[in-house]
């Protein structure tokens, strides 16, 4: 579903001491921001909170205000420190129960695997009046409440929930992308990156700089949903900058 003239955008709420320590290192934001972008929503912001239930309930309040998603991962497993059920019914103001549905699945993937105990079926608590989100990887579904998604902490299994979310959210058209680099520093073409971007409306350039071989170089990426426009935008670009004296490489380097 799409609505092409319309800006889409999300939060993501990265939760668990363990990514605040150190101790663990996140890979959800890069997968979660690359399958959100296919989807035609932008991710606009990213918060990563302790697991502490008054600091969750804060930033969902706050990132589902002020976006049409939000994201959560980590925290619904089945330990006594997982409570982003919890603090996402607070915030919500509804009570959290057991959903039949997930109580079935986890009964059955739990058969063989020594029975359904408490801290198991902690993994079917539910925000009330919420809908499951599938998990091929275990027993454990993720959550949907709304416009409110609760996923897991493992990237492989944040990754199997995500693409069962495929196609199911209303956005806008894809962003794309193209890319060209050089051994160019980019202090010396800001102005040629700023009168580009500002002659293309629709178009966004970034600029990320690298050191290798000796050399500084930069790869300069342009976004835009409009592909005529983005081809356009990268055409003046190159021009723009071989004109400078600095050839690019599409692709980047």
């Amino acid at each position: 579903m799409t609505s092409p003239d319309k800006i889409w955008t999300a939060g993501l709420i990265v939760i668990g001491d363990e990514i605040l320590s150190g101790r663990t290192q996140d890979k959800n934001i890069a997968q979660v921001a690359s399958w959100l972008q296919v989807q035609g929503i932008r991710l606009a912001e990213v918060r990563v909170v302790p697991d502490v239930e008054a600091r969750i309930v804060e930033a969902v309040n706050a990132l589902r205000a002020a976006y049409d998603y939000l994201f959560t991962t980590g925290g619904i497993g089945p330990t006594h420190d997982d409570i982003t059920v919890d603090a996402v019914a607070a915030a919500l103001g509804v009570p959290v129960v057991i959903h039949p549905e997930a109580r079935a699945l986890l009964e059955r993937y739990y058969e063989t695997r020594g029975g359904l105990n408490e801290g198991r079926l902690r993994m079917a608590r539910v925000p009330e009046g919420s809908e499951l989100i599938p998990n091929r990887m275990s027993g454990a579904p993720g959550i949907r409440r709304g416009n409110i998604f609760l996923m897991a902490g493992v990237p492989h299994i944040t990754a199997g929930m995500l693409d069962a979310l495929t196609g199911a959210l209303e956005g806008g058209a894809p962003l794309l992308t193209q890319t060209l680099g050089g051994w160019i520093p980019e202090s010396e073409v800001a102005d040629i990156l700023r009168r580009t971007e500002a002659a293309y409306e629709t178009c966004q350039i970034g600029s990320y700089p690298f050191f290798r071989e000796g050399r500084v170089g930069a790869n300069f990426v342009i976004r835009s949903v409009s592909a005529d426009d983005l081809a356009a935008c990268c055409t003046a670009l190159a021009e723009g900058l071989a004109a400078a004296g600095h050839p690019v490489t599409p692709g980047g380097i």
